[in-house]
């Protein structure tokens, strides 16, 4: 009786386990959800200004159903679009990528790399997530420069270690970003300084959301900090939330809206619309994009 409850329990334990990973891998991955925020950061009485967030596609070339998703975005017609990075998890991921941004592509919009951008990924144990200076390893080379001339070509900000200022809305955006943090490429010094009084909005991105970054980027008076990477946690525990962030921010900040501790300044997390394509799964983290409606203070 005894050997027949452990097989049991064992027998049960594997069939769970089997269902959640069908589903996480099968189901949970490809609903793709919208996240609505309001985020007070503009002056007194000024009209809101609306923001889409897109972050972390790892398009593979056949995701027709991610492309035309996101393609659909349009129809909310944002004053701006901010996309931070990791768009590519293919050498032939361009045309993909393109299907699902040339919508957005009408729109003012800025956008930051990610290690993704530049090269592939490659097979790795998900358990060295949770070591704190594990190796990052380089796969395939992407051709980012290709995507980078259609988006600028578009009129889109290049803000890889840049600062400049669009029209967005009707408002004049002051936007500084950095290039991926992630992989040692961010030079925020060269870029830094207090935002520009006359602008009446400013925007600051990043792939990854390193708080020593984050806290440059606030002190500087960047009112709205936008990343992406930690794909929420990918995987997360109901009730207890991400397991690790990939990066030093804190669980509690791995997807959402959050005040910025010690500042005036809101961080926005998107989870992604992607995985890593060794491990497509996602389990109570679906992939997102955001539309942050910034109303006044």
């Amino acid at each position: 009786m005894r050997k027949r409850t452990l097989f049991g329990l064992a027998a049960g334990t594997v069939a769970a386990g089997a269902a959640t990973l069908a589903y996480a891998s099968l189901v949970e991955r490809n609903m793709f959800t919208l996240r609505r925020y309001d985020v007070p950061v503009l002056p007194a009485d000024a009209e809101p200004l609306r923001v889409l967030h897109l972050s972390d596609l790892h398009m593979m070339p056949d995701q027709r159903r991610k492309q035309q998703w996101v393609a659909s975005l349009a129809a909310l017609d944002p004053d701006l679009v901010v996309v931070t990075g990791d768009n590519m998890a293919h050498p032939d991921a361009v045309p993909g990528v393109l299907r699902a941004l040339q919508p957005l592509l009408d729109y003012p919009g800025a956008f930051v790399f990610g290690s993704n951008d530049y090269t592939g990924p490659v097979w790795k144990n998900p358990f060295t997530y949770f070591l704190p200076h594990r190796e990052y390893a380089e796969g395939a080379a992407l051709p980012y420069e290709e995507l980078r001339d259609v988006l600028t070509g578009a009129g889109w900000a290049d803000l890889n270690n840049a600062r400049t200022s669009v029209k967005a809305g009707g408002r004049l955006v002051e936007l500084v970003g950095v290039d991926d943090p992630h992989i040692g490429q961010d030079d925020y010094p060269a870029v830094a300084g207090p935002v520009t009084p006359t602008a009446d909005l400013s925007i600051a991105l990043a792939h990854a959301p390193e708080p020593a970054l984050l806290d440059q980027m606030a002190a500087d008076g960047f009112g709205l900090l936008l990343a992406g990477h930690t794909h929420g946690g990918q995987v997360c525990v109901p009730g207890y939330g991400a397991l690790v962030t990939n990066c030093g921010l804190p669980r509690a900040m791995a997807k959402g809206l959050h005040r910025w501790p010690g500042s005036d300044s809101w961080l926005h997390v998107s989870a992604g619309l992607g995985t890593h394509p060794t491990a497509p799964v996602r389990f109570a983290c679906p992939p997102e994009a955001s539309i942050l409606t910034l109303t006044p203070r």
